[in-house]
C-alpha cells in the first residue's frame, strides 16, 4: 500500500481535526514514533506481572516452569506477529476488535472488543489497587483512586506526555530488574542445578507435569500479552505500515530477554518449590542472596511497574471504548476526540471513572481470574483474523496463526477451572447483550 498524501493540520479529514456533526469520528493524531511504541510495548509488559507472575507459574510447573516460559513465548510471538500485520492492514484504534469486526463479521470484534473492555477495566482497578498496597496499604483505596485520576489526566494531556512518563517508568522498573538478577546470579546462593528439569526431587518440588506447564504458560502469557497495545494504539502510530511491525517484535524480544533473565535468576536461587510457596518472589529471592537492602527497592519498583501497567491499560480501553463507541456498541458520546489534545477524552474519563469506582468499592485481586481467559480468546479472534489475509495483504506465514489460535484455545482451557468458567460466563454474557441489541433494532425496523 502507497503512503496517502498529506492532509494540511486542522483541514477536513486531517488527524485530529473536527469532523462534521453528523459525520465520521474525527481521528486520533499520528505522534507515535518507533522507539514511542516500543516504549510502550515495554510499559505494558514489564509491570506487575513480573514481581508475581513466576509464584503461581512455579507451583504449576514445578521445575519445568522455564518450559512454560518458553511455551509463552512461542504463542506469543505467533499472536504478535499476526497482530502486526493486522494494524498495518489496519492502523486505528481498537486492535482485535477492528481486525475481527472487518475480517470476521461484526460479531466476533464485537465479541473481542467485549472480552477485552470488560477484563480489562477489570484488571485496571487491580492494578489500581495494587499500586495503593504497595505505597500505602493502610490508604490503599485512596491512593489507587488518586492513582487513576493522575493517570488519566497524563493521558488526556496527549500521547507524547504519556509516552514521556511511560519511558520514566520502563526505567526504574528494569534498573531494579537488573538489580535482582545481578545480585542474585552473583551470590552463593545460586544454584544451576535448580534449572535442570529433574531438579523437583532435590527441592520437594510438586513435580513437573505437561498439564502444570500449560497452565503456567498460560498464567505467563497473560503477562507477555501488553504488545497489543501497540497495535490497540495503531492510530496514533506514524507509518503505522513500517512503524507497527517493527515495534511489536523488537518489545516482544525485549521483554522475553528480561523475564528469562529473571525466571533463571530467582529459579538458581529460590528452587521451584520455594518459588511456588512465595508471595513475593523477587524480595524472597534477594533475601535469600544475602541483599536484604534490595527489599524496599523491590517493594518500589513493584508499585512503579503497577503504576506503569495501569497507565498502558487505560490507553487500551479508552482506545478499545472510543472503537465501539464509533460504531454504536457503547454510547456515541464517547467517540468524542479532543480538538487540542487529539485524544478520546471522553472514552479516558468514563474508563477512569469507572475503574475508580471498583477499586474504592471491591477488592479485585482475586475477582479477575476472567481476564486472563479473555485475553486468549481476544488473541484467538486475532489470529484467525489474520488467517483470511491474502499475501497482497501482509498474510504472515501460514503456520503462524494456525499456532497462535491453536495454542491461545490449548493455554485457555489449560488455565484454573474458575479462571475458564469465569471467562467463559463473561463472554456468553457479552454475547446475549449483542443478541439482545440486534433483536431490538431488528424490531424498530
Amino acid at each position: 500500500m502507497g503512503e496517502s498524501p498529506a492532509v494540511p493540520a486542522g483541514a477536513p479529514g486531517a488527524p485530529g481535526a473536527p469532523g462534521p456533526p453528523d459525520g465520521p469520528s474525527p481521528r486520533l493524531r499520528r505522534r507515535l514514533g518507533t522507539g514511542d511504541a516500543v516504549v510502550v510495548g515495554l510499559g505494558s509488559m514489564i509491570g506487575a506481572g513480573v514481581f508475581a507472575a513466576f509464584a503461581p507459574a512455579a507451583r504449576a510447573a514445578g521445575s519445568g516452569l522455564l518450559l512454560g516460559l518458553a511455551l509463552a513465548a512461542v504463542v506469543a510471538y505467533c499472536n504478535a506477529t499476526s497482530s502486526a500485520r493486522l494494524a498495518a492492514r489496519y492502523p486505528d484504534s481498537g486492535g482485535t476488535y477492528v481486525y475481527g469486526r472487518e475480517r470476521l463479521g461484526e460479531f466476533w470484534g464485537y465479541l473481542a472488543g467485549w472480552a477485552f473492555v470488560v477484563g480489562k477495566t477489570a484488571s485496571c482497578a487491580a492494578m489500581a489497587l495494587t499500586v495503593g498496597l504497595y505505597a500505602w496499604p493502610e490508604r490503599a483505596h485512596a491512593v489507587a483512586v488518586a492513582a487513576v485520576v493522575a493517570l488519566v489526566a497524563v493521558n488526556y494531556a496527549g500521547m507524547r506526555k504519556t509516552a514521556w512518563l511511560t519511558r520514566a517508568i520502563v526505567a526504574v522498573v528494569l534498573a531494579v530488574l537488573a538489580a535482582v538478577v545481578v545480585a542474585s546470579l552473583a551470590s552463593g546462593a545460586a544454584d544451576a542445578a535448580r534449572l535442570s528439569l529433574n531438579a523437583d526431587g532435590a527441592d520437594d518440588g510438586a513435580g513437573m507435569t505437561p498439564g502444570g506447564v500449560l497452565q503456567a504458560a498460560g498464567l505467563l502469557f497473560f503477562a507477555f500479552a501488553g504488545y497489543a497495545r501497540i497495535a490497540t494504539l495503531g492510530e496514533e502510530v506514524r507509518d503505522p505500515e513500517r512503524t507497527i511491525p517493527r515495534a511489536i517484535p523488537l518489545a516482544l524480544g525485549i521483554t522475553l530477554a528480561v523475564y528469562a533473565a529473571v525466571a533463571v535468576a530467582v529459579l538458581s536461587v529460590l528452587g521451584s518449590a520455594a518459588l511456588g510457596g512465595a508471595t513475593a518472589p523477587l524480595a524472597d529471592a534477594v533475601r535469600a542472596a544475602d541483599a536484604d537492602w534490595l527489599v524496599p527497592v523491590v517493594r518500589v519498583g513493584a508499585a512503579v511497574a503497577a503504576l506503569g501497567s495501569l497507565l498502558a491499560l487505560i490507553l487500551g480501553v479508552s482506545r478499545t471504548t472510543l472503537a465501539m463507541a464509533r460504531d454504536r456498541h457503547l454510547p456515541p458520546v464517547l467517540a468524542a476526540v479532543h480538538p487540542r489534545f487529539g485524544v478520546p477524552h471522553r472514552a479516558e474519563l468514563a474508563v477512569g471513572a469507572v475503574v475508580a469506582v471498583v477499586a474504592v468499592t471491591a477488592d479485585v485481586r482475586g475477582a479477575i481470574g476472567f481476564s486472563s481467559f479473555g485475553v486468549l480468546a481476544y488473541y484467538a479472534i486475532a489470529n484467525a483474523s489474520a488467517r483470511t489475509l491474502t499475501p497482497a495483504e501482509g498474510r504472515p506465514a501460514r503456520i503462524v496463526p494456525v499456532v497462535g489460535l491453536a495454542g491461545c484455545a490449548v493455554l485457555a482451557l489449560a488455565l484454573p477451572a474458575v479462571s475458564v468458567l469465569s471467562g467463559a460466563a463473561v463472554l456468553a454474557a457479552g454475547a446475549a447483550v449483542y443478541g439482545v441489541r440486534r433483536t431490538a433494532a431488528a424490531r424498530r425496523r
